[in-house]
């Protein structure tokens, strides 16, 4: 929770505001409590959305229909007004540990919790269904788990078959993995589509991971639509009660009264809720929801938990509701939820010191020119062909596995320092300021580590799909959804979150910049886009710069670089172009197209490209030709890395060395594996390259 800020109300109805939850597209969400203590998270709608009356209408409608459903395993929505020409909706606040948070924690549940699950959240689809309703997003973080049972919240897109759902425009109102065949298909959603998303969340309850999982958005909602559910895990008889929830077609999946019978355990099964390790993290967040709802307002020194302090626990530590949501991405911190353990998970150690290498010299008889060096060390099996490349942090490297996850190894000698299985290596992996290490696992949750060590910190949900990049202040990044966002490095907040324009969504890369107050994201389709990096607003776009490359961006001072049909200069402000180059071929009327930029002090190298590369080098900041690498290489957009004194280049699956004085070649070095699968990166006079099976340490001269 944050302060409340200038223009933010400081009563609603018979809520005193105390503090800020989150806010999303449409709305903000804020804590509130009554005379009598009761505590609400209370949702406003936008100022500037507040004015549109069928929008304000629509809000409300939808709140008082969601009142209609009465149901012990849904959470209320106590009050719905207009105040100032601003709707408003209170509803109740649940600080209980979430579904995916007790599955990432304590693991699968076991079978007797699976099926009290099961019958529990049945019979609220149930309740739902019978009310004229149908929820529409159910999924893990959508279930709070509490000592009377499983509670379904967020109402944000649920609704009668034929109403209007309450979405932002380019919002997706289905989570990719758990909605319906007919949801991803954009077809009539009737009651059957919730039974569709219980067997998908029943799957990630009983083995940890997704029934449909992909690289992308669009690869798991292709294997929903007409893919297998991976089985994984499951047992023979949850296969069987499963199995026929994730049918295809929707006539053919049962009721949910079916469900809760054919799940049915022995008496007494709603019991499991209330002992072992789950049942302990359940205690918890009640505990944290009875001090918070302490008539007192205020607390006397020394007398214990201040009311901002509970908020800041319940927020940091539970699922945070909002029944009538607006499909913001809630911040949440991880962790016992006292003051104290929250300033450690924020507190961490300055970067490690680098452990550099000696530089090697042919005159001293360390390599032959022409020949082929010998490698510092080289580990079989630490990476694998979908890695990212290498991300050395000072005396580690950081690399991606499908086993090991994120690991991290020994600059010196390749040795495995740490390692965290359930991150996903395919989100990518960033530095923060070589003092942090940033991941996200599969559920979109980022972590933070110290890189020499692997010590957790800070954890947020925020929904990750893509690591982008990250500046002083925030981490960007592509949501599973197809948004952009940032999320502060300080305190874990989600900054803002802003939908991708349509010819840019699935097509974002992963290598974005940000640079003096903008954020530049580029596709494999030739477009790019600056947005502010303060709140997500457009700047400036570039579409079509390219014919057949993807187009990438290199900053420095100011000014952002980028390839494709010409090598252009731009300001990163407003995008006004500074400079430009274009290349002919010599045998046609084409042009040649320019391959990934890479800015090393004040030159800018890259390489004109059709079958083959010829690397150049360019002075900044007027974009003068300085160097040419006497050597074609074959066409590829990998960067290209300037180490000790020379120029490093990938050329399939051998390093190439080219003096960056001389522009000649200096040795080459030959990798195994594919050549799809190599990638490279350099630090402390060392070149670390990464293939399907191995990872490498080179020296440098």
């Amino acid at each position: 929770m944050r302060p409340l800020e200038t223009g933010d109300p400081i009563r609603l109805g018979p809520y005193r505001l105390l503090g800020v939850l989150g806010e999303g597209g449409m709305g903000k969400v804020y804590a509130g409590q009554d005379d009598a203590g009761t505590v609400a998270a209370v949702k406003v709608l936008r100022p500037e959305m507040a004015h549109d009356t069928d929008l304000a209408q629509r809000f409300l409608r939808e709140a008082l229909a969601a009142q209609a459903v009465r149901s012990p395993g849904v959470a209320a929505v106590l009050a719905a007004q207009r105040e100032g020409g601003r709707p408003w909706i209170a509803t109740e606040f649940l600080a209980g540990p979430t579904l995916d948070q007790i599955v990432d924690r304590h693991g699968p549940l076991d079978d007797a919790r699976l099926r009290a699950l099961a019958v529990s959240i049945a019979r609220t689809l149930r309740d739902i269904h019978a009310s004229g309703f149908v929820h529409r997003d159910l999924k893990p973080p959508n279930i709070v788990l509490t000592s009377a049972g499983p509670r379904v919240i967020d109402f944000g897109i649920a609704r009668p078959e034929h109403g209007l759902t309450l979405t932002t425009t380019g919002q997706i109102p289905v989570t990719p993995g758990y909605g319906a065949p007919e949801q991803v298909m954009g077809r009539r959603v009737t009651p059957a589509a919730d039974v569709f998303s219980l067997g998908a969340v029943l799957v990630y309850a009983a083995t940890g991971h997704r029934a449909f999982h992909g690289t992308n958005v669009a690869t798991v909602q292709y294997a929903v639509v007409h893919g297998e559910p991976d089985w994984r895990g499951v047992s023979p008889g949850q296969h069987a009660l499963i199995a026929p929830c994730l049918a295809k077609d929707a006539a053919a999946r049962p009721t949910p009264e079916q469900i809760a019978t054919a799940f049915r355990g022995p008496k007494k099964a709603a019991a499991v809720w209330r002992r072992g390790p789950v049942a302990d993290a359940i205690k918890e967040r009640e505990r944290e929801m009875s001090d918070l709802s302490a008539p007192l307002l205020t607390t006397r020194p020394g007398a214990g938990h201040s009311r901002r302090r509970l908020l800041t626990q319940v927020a940091a530590g539970g699922a945070v509701l909002a029944a009538a949501g607006t499909g913001a991405g809630w911040w949440l911190l991880r962790g016992s939820g006292s003051d104290k353990r929250r300033d450690d998970l924020f507190t961490y150690p300055p970067a490690a010191r680098t452990p550099t290498a000696r530089v090697l010299s042919a005159d001293e008889g360390d390599y032959i020119i022409g020949g082929s060096p010998k490698a510092l060390w080289k580990t079989i099996g630490a990476t694998s062909a979908m890695a990212p490349a290498p991300l050395p942090i000072r005396d580690v490297v950081i690399v991606g596995h499908p086993v090991t996850g994120v690991a991290a190894y020994n600059v010196v000698d390749g040795k495995r320092r740490w390692s965290a299985p359930t991150m996903q290596m395919t989100c990518r992996y960033l530095s923060l300021s070589d003092r942090l290490l940033v991941a996200a696992d599969d559920h979109g949750t980022l972590h933070t580590f110290v890189p020499s060590t692997g010590e957790p910190k800070w954890t947020a949900r925020a929904d990750t799909e893509m690591l982008l990049t990250a500046d002083a202040e925030a981490i960007y990044l592509l949501t599973k959804d197809q948004r952009l966002r940032a999320v502060g490095r300080f305190d874990a907040r989600i900054r803002w979150t802003v939908p991708v324009p349509g010819d840019f969504r699935d097509k974002l890369l992963p290598r974005s910049v940000a640079h003096r107050g903008r954020l530049v994201v580029t596709t494999s389709t030739g477009h790019a886009m600056a947005v502010s990096t303060q709140n997500g607003r457009t700047e400036w776009t570039a579409r079509g710069l390219a014919r057949d490359r993807a187009v990438f961006a290199a900053v420095r001072d100011g000014v952002v670089y980028l390839n494709g049909k010409e090598l252009s200069a731009r300001r990163i402000s407003d995008g006004r172009k500074l400079w430009s180059h274009t290349e002919r071929h010599y045998y046609d009327d084409e042009d040649y197209e320019w391959s990934r930029p890479c800015v090393h002090g004040d030159r800018l190298y890259t390489s004109f490209c059709d079958d083959q590369a010829f690397p150049h080098g360019y002075g900044l900041p007027e974009g003068k030709e300085q160097w040419v690498a006497n050597m074609a290489l074959s066409s590829n957009d990998h960067p290209i890395l300037l180490q000790g004194n020379g120029v490093w280049l990938l050329d399939g699956t051998t390093v190439r060395t080219v003096s960056k004085e001389s522009s000649d070649e200096v040795w080459t070095y030959e990798v195994e594996g594919g050549k799809d699968d190599v990638a490279f990166a350099a630090h402390g006079n060392r070149v670390f390259v990464k293939t399907a099976v191995a990872l490498y340490s080179l020296p440098v001269f």
